[in-house]
């Protein structure tokens, strides 16, 4: 297994849309270790191919306090959404540092296929739900700050440009 190099906002491969999954083989099996062991290290609780800079549909969470529940999402769609809408707080790991609330469906159905290419559906709520739905946001070229409004968007990206600064200056000082 390795620890795989997170992309880091803005880089614009995070705006790639991912390409469906074909091949179930071997290959598959170690980048879906190797991104699940770069999501338990960073930490967080999911963690979508293309924020390690393979463009497919391939998601991998785990939102347990012990991190023995490891789900792998393999081109997941969501076919249905609770109108009830619930907020939570977001945070990324290609956003470090950044967290702010958005508004999501509260329940979700997603329809995905597992390893070994069988499909399966996930009946989910709570913080389920809302990984769910943001690794798929990955997917599809978007972050969750995509949801927030263009004022909040341009502070966020001003703190990341103050943050990126400050963290160039300890490196060189």
């Amino acid at each position: 297994m390795a620890i795989l190099s997170i992309l880091k906002y803005p880089d614009a491969r995070l705006g790639t849309k991912a390409k469906p999954v074909t091949e179930f083989n071997d290959e598959l099996k170690q980048l879906v270790a190797d991104m699940a062991e770069t999501m338990y290290k960073a930490p967080g609780v999911g963690l979508a191919a293309t924020q390690v800079d393979r463009h497919i549909r391939l998601v991998v969470i785990d939102v347990t306090e012990e991190k023995n529940d490891l789900k792998v999402l393999i081109n997941p769609e969501i076919i249905s959404s609770s109108e009830e809408k619930k907020t939570w707080e977001e945070g990324c790991l290609s956003l470090p540092g950044i967290y702010d609330k958005v508004d999501r469906p509260s329940e979700v159905v997603v329809k995905a296929v597992d390893l070994e290419g069988k499909e399966f559906t996930l009946a989910c709520d709570g913080l389920l739900a809302v990984c769910v739905q943001h690794e798929i946001d990955h997917l599809e070229g978007h972050v969750f700050i995509d949801h927030l409004s263009r004022l909040k968007q341009d502070r966020i990206c001003k703190k990341i440009k103050k943050m990126r600064l400050a963290e160039k200056k300890n490196q060189e000082g």
